[in-house]
């Protein structure tokens, strides 16, 4: 199929990348799909056919699983040929996460938003549009699963981070990009393995997790706290899977309650399961049946937990599902 042929769907969810700046105030959502591509210098001739819905308008922080379930089905039913959703920056790592854990179809669907509003000098916006409908356009990006696309960098969901509060370049990877885009040519480099995936047909949303970050000097109270008011937790622990001695009681018990998950608070590297023996460590925690997030961050292990709590998974699908990852 010539390139000219090729359609994507933008779909608006609001945040940064919508936003104006208002008299006598901060900026906030006002810019409609439309708008935004119409900004966009070079779209028109990049012979891709755009169609643009504007499906929320919201800042990132206040999208709901709801709200990214609901896309998830809108974009199963289309007939394009790849899809773009422009979103608020604060919670990109975790949409795009989820869309990749929810969706099925092989074609690209891309993520991308703006460090910078469109009354700003230098927004950002216009170009990481053009590029992330280059990503969905193409056939390149088939099949890699849900990427994000930033400062024309091609970004796995399972791996992407925000790890800058306003930089432009704030979105990294590790173990880096999988692609990127050159001369309006978008290039892969490198193919994940296949993501596990959630059936989100009939997901409840009365699940409630949490992830909680362990500290110097923690005696598992806050632990055991927030234990008591969740379905499911995340427990960002030192290094590759260890915790203060003192957190072990708490993390035993609510263990046997619910699931927990154990994850490095370090953003990236694996859960170990069996070098350390000491208690508190990951053999010693494993032991005690917490279930290892492998190369998952808290922030993904969330959203995956999460998902298996909504459509009701019991304990030990949710440890299939975590041992699956790689």
């Amino acid at each position: 199929m010539a390139d000219r042929a090729r359609r994507v769907a933008v779909f608006t969810l609001g945040g940064t990348i919508a936003m104006t700046a208002q008299t006598g105030g901060g900026a906030s959502p006002t810019l409609s799909a439309s708008d935004l591509v119409a900004a966009v210098p070079g779209l028109s001739e990049a012979g891709v056919t755009v169609e643009v819905v504007d499906f929320r308008q919201l800042p990132g922080a206040s999208l709901s699983f709801a709200d990214l379930l609901d896309l998830a089905m809108a974009i199963e039913t289309l007939a394009v040929d790849g899809v773009v959703i422009t979103q608020g920056t604060d919670t990109i790592e975790e949409t795009s996460y989820l869309l990749d854990l929810v969706t099925t179809c092989d074609m690209p669907i891309v993520v991308t938003g703006a460090m910078r509003h469109a009354s700003m000098a230098g927004a950002d916006g216009p170009a990481n549009v053009l590029a992330a409908v280059r990503v969905a356009a193409s056939t390149e990006a088939r099949g890699v699963g849900c990427v994000v696309v930033f400062g024309e960098e091609i970004h796995a969901a399972r791996w992407v981070r925000k790890t800058h509060a306003t930089s432009p370049l704030a979105f990294t990877s590790y173990p880096g990009p999988i692609g990127y885009v050159a001369e309006d040519r978008v290039r892969i480099t490198t193919r994940p393995s296949s993501s596990p995936t959630v059936d989100p047909h009939g997901a409840a949303t009365s699940a409630r997790t949490a992830i909680v970050t362990v500290g110097l000097g923690d005696d598992g109270t806050v632990l055991q706290a927030v234990g008591d008011q969740v379905d499911g937790l995340v427990v960002a622990s030192f290094g590759a899977g260890h915790v203060p001695m003192a957190c072990v009681d708490a993390l035993t018990d609510l263990a046997k309650r619910m699931p927990v998950i154990l994850a490095t608070r370090t953003g990236s590297g694996p859960v170990l399961r069996q070098t350390y023996g000491f208690p508190g460590s990951e053999s010693d925690l494993l032991a005690r049946g917490l279930i290892p997030a492998s190369t998952l961050d808290p922030i993904k292990a969330r959203i995956l937990l999460q998902l298996l709590l909504m459509t009701a998974a019991d304990m030990d699908q949710i440890a299939q599902s975590f041992n699956a990852l790689s």
